[in-house]
């Protein structure tokens, strides 16, 4: 890839609302990766680790605390990343609600990605258990958003 290329996609991710961007073309492959303000605070995150008590303690605090955190039933997870809505626009009602049955196929939520608005379908028939996303947040690929039962 030419240095041409790499400079406007390096102004893309630049000027975009996305955080990331990989590239695969021909045996080359290129990662740009945007940093925020949060992604600066997790650098010091390591150098806490490193001191032998504290490392030691989080990871018997770890499990314990994820054991709660397994939620029962079909977990819909986010196919991309982007921003999280529950309705199809501000002020209207949202798509689905806790305690709702919904039909495989009907849209659980709305993530923008890129401008774009990705309409996210429940891939199984059930009842909404649990939304694990506010409204408006952002999500990653593969972040939980919804329980179904």
């Amino acid at each position: 890839m030419d240095l041409r290329k790499l400079k406007t996609l390096i102004d893309l991710v630049a000027e975009s609302g996305i955080a990331e961007l990989e590239i695969t073309e021909g045996e080359g492959k290129v990662r740009i990766v945007k940093f925020s303000q949060t992604a600066a605070a997790v650098p010091l995150q390591p150098a806490v680790a490193a001191v032998p008590v504290a490392a030691a303690a989080a990871p018997a605090a770890a499990p314990a605390a994820a054991a709660p955190a397994v939620p029962e039933g079909h977990v819909v997870k986010s196919p991309m990343v982007g921003t999280f809505y529950r309705s199809p626009n501000p002020g209207a009602s949202a798509f689905v609600e806790l305690g709702q049955a919904v039909k495989e196929g009907e849209p659980l939520c709305i993530i923008e990605a890129m401008k774009l608005l990705n309409e996210i379908e429940a891939d199984k028939s059930g009842v909404i258990k649990e939304i694990l996303v506010e409204n408006g947040e952002p999500v990653e690929y593969g972040q939980p958003l919804f329980v179904i039962g």
